[in-house]
C-alpha cells in the first residue's frame, strides 16, 4: 500500500483547491498530519497492524472531504484525474516506487471485493441522509460506534455517491 504516495497526491489536492478558495477545516488538516506522523509510525520495525488501519482510517477521512471540496470548485475532469491520482497511488509500492498488485482490504462487515469510504455526519449532511444517498447509489451501509458510516459497494457506485454527496453539501 502506498501511504506516502497517498499522502502526498492528497496534500497536492488540497493546496489545488485551497487556491481555489476552499477553506480547509482544522480536523481535516490534523487528519493529515496525523496520517504522516502513523506512517513514520508504522515504517519501523514491527508496528504494522493496528498503526496501518489508523493511516487508513485518517487518509479516507481527508480523502473523503478534499474530493467533496473539489467538487465545488473543480471541473469533473480534474476531479476525474484527481481520483486516478489517488487510485495509483493507493497501490503504489513503498520500497520500488512501482505498482503493487491490488490488495484487498479488510474492514468488519465489508466484503472483500468492495470498495468502502468512511463519512462522518456534519451540520450540512445529516446521517439519515447519508443513508438515503447511499441506497440511491446501490450502496451498503454500516454505522460504527464513534457515530460515523462505513459506506461501500461498488467502486463506480462510490463515485457517484460523493458526487451526489458532494452536491447535497454545495445546496445548503
Amino acid at each position: 500500500m502506498g501511504h506516502n504516495a497517498t499522502w502526498k497526491v492528497l496534500e497536492d489536492l488540497m493546496i489545488e483547491i485551497r487556491k481555489k478558495g476552499a477553506i480547509i477545516p482544522a480536523n481535516i488538516l490534523n487528519d493529515l498530519r496525523s496520517a504522516k506522523l502513523m506512517i513514520k509510525i508504522s515504517e519501523s520495525e514491527g508496528s504494522r497492524g493496528e498503526t496501518e488501519l489508523k493511516v487508513e482510517e485518517y487518509l479516507g477521512n481527508v480523502e473523503t472531504h478534499l474530493l467533496t471540496e473539489a467538487q465545488k470548485t473543480l471541473n469533473p475532469e480534474i476531479i476525474d484525474a484527481w481520483l486516478r491520482r489517488i487510485d495509483e497511488a493507493n497501490f503504489q509500492c513503498e520500497t520500488c516506487g512501482e505498482t503493487a498488485p491490488k490488495e484487498n482490504k479488510f474492514i468488519t462487515g465489508v466484503p472483500r471485493d468492495q470498495k468502502w469510504v468512511r463519512v462522518e455526519p456534519n451540520g450540512n449532511l445529516s446521517a439519515e441522509m447519508i443513508k438515503q444517498l447511499a441506497v440511491k447509489s446501490n450502496l451498503m451501509v454500516n454505522p460504527q460506534k464513534d457515530g460515523r458510516l462505513v459506506v461501500y459497494g461498488q467502486q463506480d457506485n462510490l463515485k457517484t455517491f460523493v458526487k451526489k454527496m458532494s452536491t447535497e453539501v454545495a445546496k445548503k
